[in-house]
C-alpha cells in the first residue's frame, strides 16, 4: 500500500512501486493535467512538483516519490490562479496547449529558486520543455511577467 499526497489530498493506493508517477496520476487518480509526451523524460509535458521540485513524472517510479505531489490542477489556490498561470493567460502563450502544464510547472519551480531571471536563465531552465508550436517568445515574456508579479506579491 502506498500513501501519496496529491494536491493536498491523501490517497491510499494498492499499486506496484515501479509504476511511473504519471500513470498513477492519470490512470489511478484521474488527474489529467500532466501529459504523456515522450515517456523518457525529454519533453517535459509530464512535469509535476514533488516536494516543491519540478520532476518528470513519466520516468519517476511511485516508490521513489518523497514528498507531496502538486500537479497543474493544484498549483493555484482554490480561488485564484498562480502568478505563472495568470501570466500565461495574459501573454496568450498556449497555442495547441499540450506542453503548457509542463511549461508552467517548470516555470513555477524555477521562479521559486530564481526570482529575477535573465533571458539566458529562462532559456536554460525551460530548455527541457519542448513546444511544438514554437511559442517560446511568449513563454519568455510570461516568465518575466510572472517573476515581476511574484516579487510584488
Amino acid at each position: 500500500m502506498i500513501n501519496l499526497i496529491v494536491n493536498g489530498k491523501n490517497h491510499q493506493l494498492d499499486i506496484e512501486d515501479e509504476m511511473p508517477l504519471l500513470w498513477v496520476l492519470r490512470d489511478e487518480l484521474g488527474i489529467t493535467g500532466p501529459k504523456y509526451g515522450c515517456g523518457i523524460a525529454q519533453c517535459g509535458a509530464c512535469t509535476v512538483h514533488v516536494g516543491g521540485q519540478a520532476v518528470r513524472s513519466c520516468s519517476m517510479p511511485i516508490g521513489d516519490v518523497d514528498g507531496p505531489v502538486t500537479t497543474i490542477e493544484g498549483l493555484g489556490v482554490p480561488t485564484a490562479l498562480h502568478a505563472v498561470q495568470q501570466a500565461w493567460i495574459e501573454h496568450q502563450v498556449a497555442q495547441c496547449g499540450y506542453c503548457q502544464s509542463g511549461q508552467i510547472m517548470t516555470t513555477a519551480a524555477f521562479l521559486a529558486e530564481t526570482p529575477d531571471p535573465t533571458d539566458e536563465d529562462i532559456d536554460e531552465a525551460l530548455s527541457g520543455n519542448l513546444c511544438r508550436c514554437g511559442t517560446y517568445p511568449r513563454i519568455r515574456a510570461a516568465v518575466k511577467t510572472a517573476a515581476k508579479n511574484l516579487k510584488e506579491a
